[in-house]
């Protein structure tokens, strides 16, 4: 197969898998991959997931990326608190959560983690657009918020919590504690709930 056809026919995936390939063309040469990425026509995502080598600099597709390479997944933790522009450093690595084992992929688009959480904690997400009519899954302040508390036990002090240097005007005009207390409640962690209670503390909420 050439890979002017091959294109024609996947390029609106923006990315894909083997599988998906095989599903189309079932005698498919997968050296073909090896060979299309080794001319830069296409990316390796991680082991069996390409994305067509013109996505890697459009904006958001390295976040929609995170989402199809490892499912199910969202967007959260430090990714979503920058997005929303909680906290003042710029973040490379995107961070997701999962309910797969935690994981990391990199590549030329770029680093991708994933921290696992029970299949019951994964909510508090909705669909963001983006470009081209896609959608990328995202967590909501509130519990990109949680999350990190969740997954990071050393913010279980004032001083920690403060280092995060949460926006004070993000927190007190767009955030939704009461909605951030429900989402708390479904986590059942006398942990979380004491972080939380030193969060309000922390930042006066």
């Amino acid at each position: 197969m050439i890979f002017l056809e091959f294109k024609e026919k996947m390029f609106d995936l923006a990315c894909f898998n083997i599988h998906q390939v095989h599903a189309l063309h079932p005698d498919f040469d997968r050296n073909n991959l090896t060979r299309w990425t080794k001319k830069k026509y296409l990316v390796r995502l991680r082991q069996g997931y390409f994305a067509f080598s013109e996505y890697k600099n459009k904006p958001d597709y390295s976040l929609y990326f995170a989402n199809r390479i490892y499912r199910p997944s969202y967007i959260s933790l430090h990714t979503a608190l920058s997005f929303y522009g909680m906290i003042p450093e710029a973040v490379v690595q995107i961070t997701s959560v999962t309910s797969l084992k935690t994981a990391s992929f990199s590549n030329e688009i770029g680093e991708y983690s994933y921290k696992n959480v029970k299949e019951n904690l994964m909510f508090g997400y909705g669909l963001k657009p983006m470009a081209d009519n896609r959608t990328i899954q995202f967590a909501t302040p509130e519990k990109a918020l949680l999350d990190l508390l969740y997954l990071y036990p050393f913010y279980d002090n004032e001083q920690e919590l403060a280092e995060l240097r949460l926006d004070e005007d993000y927190l007190h005009d767009d955030f939704n504690k009461n909605l951030l207390i429900e989402y708390c409640a479904r986590f059942r962690s006398k942990a979380l709930d004491h972080r939380v209670r030193l969060l309000f503390n922390t930042y006066g909420l």
